[in-house]
């Protein structure tokens, strides 16, 4: 990690901007592209699946797992008794975490709707507020298994009031989903389940296929090719958001707890290469101790390659003079996570505008949002969060505005309307109007 001093120092390395139109790949996977798809661009290699599975649907979805994944799959979906069997894969312990955090994010939903979803009572004007049909959640896959980001996607759907639930996941190696992954769609009430993955999944569940529905909206994170697919389809279905590579901010001043932060750093560190893990601390020996400890204690992770990698590249200590100067950083930054280990943190949260979640004092480490807590863990990520919110139930509705006029609506507002359309040279329209007015 490279520790920089000053604010405005600070201010230049952390200032930056939504996720643009350029996606870099490594040159590995540039290369892997080239030969598969005969292009480095990861924005044309997505548009031809998309393409591909609208045209060919089942067919498609079959040839690219197997290209790209090297999986031959014999059923696109998971039937039922998999998914019961898998109940007898999955450790006692395991199942009692995944049902306690089932609990805890549908109590939290619950709470979230009976606040929010009160509508407009008045005749004239009204809104109705409905659930959406049908929604696709995408589960990240493959070589690890995430049943966390099913609870965190479908239970909020489900509390909304959504009538099926859709997941794709990708396959392991050998063609099947993980129970782990199976036993938390159970619990989340997912209704249907298929092993594909990918841009593949997306370009399913936005324009469907003989075995994968259509559905409304794609929620979930994923990686570059699932953030893109879900950008080009945007538009013939909704998304909840581009979530881009995990990223933490901790601000910490001379009392916190550097076993904390380096714990918490190096969590997200171990995420991906690509995620962020920052430091802004008021206390030069804070920031040094963090630096020291960080790099000795990553020589004990088991994915110290991966950690050390987005260390080296996107891991920033600043040290800055005060908490309001590390306040305007993090508001700059806009972090996905961000972590107050402050002396009464309480006491800052309302100066902080632009975060998707956060975690206040020192005993709130970024790992308990990520399972337990109860609010989602989609969140955010590239600064979008200055504009953006988590992924809960609002996601997951619609509103119908309603206009109901009578005598004394048509009375009181009519000669206004036809007036404004006069104004704006639209003749018909205040014609309407007047229709109205003398019949009324």
């Amino acid at each position: 990690m490279i520790i920089i001093e000053g604010f405005e120092p600070a201010r230049a390395m952390l200032s930056r901007e939504a996720p643009g139109e350029s996606y870099p790949v490594s040159p590995q996977m540039g290369q892997r592209l080239l030969d598969m798809f005969g292009t480095r661009e990861p924005v044309a290699v997505v548009s031809q699946i998309i393409d591909e599975v609208r045209s060919r649907g089942d067919g498609a979805l079959v040839d690219y797992t197997l290209m790209i994944d090297g999986i031959r799959l014999t059923s696109l979906e998971v039937g039922k008794s998999e998914v019961a069997a898998a109940y007898r894969q999955v450790a006692p312990e395991l199942l009692s975490a995944l049902q306690l955090a089932a609990e805890q994010i549908r109590t939290f939903y619950t709470a979230q709707r009976s606040q929010l979803l009160g509508g407009i009572d008045s005749s004239n004007p009204g809104q109705l507020i409905r659930p959406l049909k049908r929604i696709g959640a995408y589960v990240p896959g493959g070589t690890a298994a995430y049943p966390s980001t099913v609870l965190m996607t479908a239970i909020p759907a489900r509390v909304a009031g959504v009538s099926e639930v859709i997941m794709v996941t990708p396959p392991r190696g050998d063609g099947r989903v993980p129970p782990a992954t199976l036993v938390a769609a159970d619990l989340a009430g997912v209704d249907r389940i298929f092993s594909i993955g990918g841009a593949q999944a997306i370009a399913a569940l936005a324009y469907g296929t003989a075995s994968v529905p259509r559905v409304d909206k794609i929620c979930g994170p994923g990686n570059i090719f699932v953030v893109l697919a879900k950008k080009l389809v945007y538009g013939t279905v909704d998304i909840d958001g581009l979530h881009g590579p995990s990223e933490v901010l901790i601000i910490a001043d001379d009392g916190a707890n550097p076993d904390y932060v380096v714990a918490d750093l190096l969590a997200q560190a171990e995420h991906d290469p690509l995620a962020s893990a920052i430091l802004v601390t008021t206390s030069r020996r804070l920031a040094g101790k963090v630096k020291i400890e960080i790099e000795d204690r990553l020589k004990d992770l088991p994915r110290k390659d991966i950690a050390a990698e987005c260390l080296s590249q996107r891991g920033i200590i600043a040290v800055v003079d005060s908490i309001d100067e590390a306040l305007e950083l993090a508001n700059l930054y806009a972090p996905e996570h961000l972590c107050l280990m402050l002396d009464k943190a309480e006491s800052y949260v309302s100066k902080v505008y632009n975060a998707g979640c956060i975690f206040i004092g020192e005993k709130s480490s970024v790992v308990f949002g990520d399972y337990v807590a109860g609010p989602s863990h989609v969140l955010p990520t590239g600064g979008t969060a200055r504009f953006s919110s988590p992924l809960n139930i609002l996601e997951f509705i619609k509103v119908t505005d309603l206009v109901n006029m009578d005598d004394a609506a048509l009375a009181q507002l009519g000669r206004a309307a036809s007036i404004i359309a006069r104004a704006e040279g639209l003749e018909a329209h205040a014609l309407a109007a007047e229709k109205r007015l003398k019949t009324g």
